[in-house]
C-alpha cells in the first residue's frame, strides 16, 4: 500500500506543480488562447486567475500530503482517522470531477471535451480509485 500511496502522492504533486507553472505560462502550449481552448475549455478572458490556479496547486499539495500520510510515507499530525477521512475526501472529489467531466464532455464536441474524455476525466477516475484504495487499506 505504501507504493500506491507514494505513487498517487507523486502524481498529485506533479499535477500541482503543473498548476504552479500555469500561473505564469501556458506551457506546454504556445499561447494563452490555445491553452484556454485545450486545457480549460473557456475563452481566454474567462481563464482562472493566477491566485485561483495557485489555490488549486496548494490543494493538490495538501491532498498529496494527506494521501502520503495515510500510506505511512510521511507523518500526519492529529488522530489517525483524520488521514483516512481526508484521503477518502480526496477520492470523492476526484470521483466527482472524473464522472462529471465524462458526462458533460460527452455532450460537447470541442477540443477541450475530447481531451477531457480521453485524458483529464480518466486521470481523475484513476486518482479517485487509488485514493479510495489507500483510504480503505492504507
Amino acid at each position: 500500500m505504501t507504493a500506491l500511496g507514494l505513487g498517487t502522492a507523486v502524481v498529485l504533486t506533479l499535477v500541482g506543480a503543473l498548476h504552479v507553472v500555469w500561473m505564469f505560462s501556458p506551457w506546454p502550449l504556445r499561447t494563452r488562447e490555445e491553452f484556454a481552448s485545450r486545457v480549460v475549455g473557456v475563452p481566454v478572458e474567462k481563464l482562472p486567475t493566477g491566485p485561483a490556479t495557485g489555490a488549486v496547486a496548494v490543494l493538490l499539495a495538501v491532498a498529496a500530503y494527506i494521501v502520503a500520510g495515510r500510506a505511512g510515507v510521511v507523518p500526519v499530525p492529529g488522530p489517525g482517522w483524520l488521514a483516512t477521512v481526508g484521503t477518502a475526501g480526496v477520492a470523492a472529489v476526484f470521483l466527482l470531477r472524473g464522472a462529471g467531466g465524462l458526462v458533460v464532455s460527452s455532450r460537447q464536441d470541442t477540443e477541450f471535451a475530447r481531451l477531457d474524455r480521453r485524458i483529464y476525466s480518466p486521470l481523475c477516475l484513476v486518482l479517485a480509485a487509488c485514493c479510495a484504495t489507500v483510504a480503505a487499506l492504507g
